[in-house]
């Protein structure tokens, strides 16, 4: 991966500046590889549209999902806890997030313990930052009039009611959209959710991401979009179950409008 800049919280407080916006890059974002594209992706799409934010850097550690979601409450009250501090030391007021998980964690569990913020997914933030007029996507470009199908991530779509602004920008791109049966509030988990992607699958006669990989080639797509580094990951494996990795991509949104405008 080629370099890009990124400034840290911790840089920008020291030159006396606040930007506008914290992102959460999160576990996956950090240390995955397939993620780390995504993380890139966003960031590209933040430098180039001037967008004022910054990360937290080394001073960001998990939010603590997995830990709740399997059981260990301890755990995840001391993650909080580290990053509520953090947070509040600086001041945040603004996060974004291009992970659903971190997302729903930081917005709607985070608050009880004292960390109180607005909080946006990629797809929300991108679609605000349009509709303000701060980012002006040009039509078209490489995915004009393609195929795509979008699956919904559980804890953007379902936990969080979030369906339509990963579809407003699929239609920004000019593709063209084709759902799968089961989406939107009928969607179809991936099979990572709720610590899952950490263990080993439970006896059946099928792998869920698999199932899900399958609905979703039924509708002959060029690019499966999603919007949640877990379900990348699950779905990339499901595709290339059915050897159909050289023809269909699995791509974040972030992706998608990176390569569009081409940066």
């Amino acid at each position: 991966m080629s370099k890009v800049q990124v400034p840290t919280m911790a840089e920008l407080m020291a030159e006396g500046k606040t930007p506008d916006v914290l992102f959460w890059v999160g576990c996956a974002g950090s240390f995955d590889q397939r993620a780390q594209k995504i993380t890139k992706a966003f960031v590209k799409i933040l430098n180039h549209f001037n967008i004022n934010y910054a990360v937290l850097g080394g001073e960001e550690v998990c939010t603590g999902d997995p830990a709740r979601r399997s059981g260990n409450e301890f755990i995840f009250q001391m993650m909080a806890a580290q990053n509520i501090a953090t947070l509040n030391a600086y001041e945040v007021k603004r996060i974004v997030t291009a992970c659903p998980h971190c997302f729903n964690t930081l917005k709607n569990e985070y608050p009880e313990l004292g960390g109180k913020y607005e909080v946006l997914h990629h797809t929300q933030f991108l679609q605000k930052m349009i509709d303000e007029g701060k980012i002006k996507l040009e039509d078209g470009g490489a995915f004009k009039g393609k195929h795509i199908t979008f699956h919904d991530s559980c804890y953007l779509g379902r936990a969080n009611d979030e369906y339509q602004a990963p579809r407003s920008l699929i239609q920004i791109i000019d593709a063209e959209l084709v759902e799968m049966k089961r989406s939107r509030e009928n969607g179809m988990c991936c099979g990572a959710g709720g610590a899952q992607i950490f263990k080993e699958p439970e006896k059946g006669e099928s792998e869920v991401h698999f199932d899900r990989a399958d609905e979703a080639l039924e509708k002959n797509p060029d690019v499966i979009a999603v919007s949640c580094p877990f379900c990348t990951l699950m779905l990339t494996d499901g595709v290339k179950n059915r050897n159909k990795e050289d023809q269909v991509k699995v791509l974040d949104i972030a992706e998608l409008i990176a390569e569009a405008q081409d940066l």
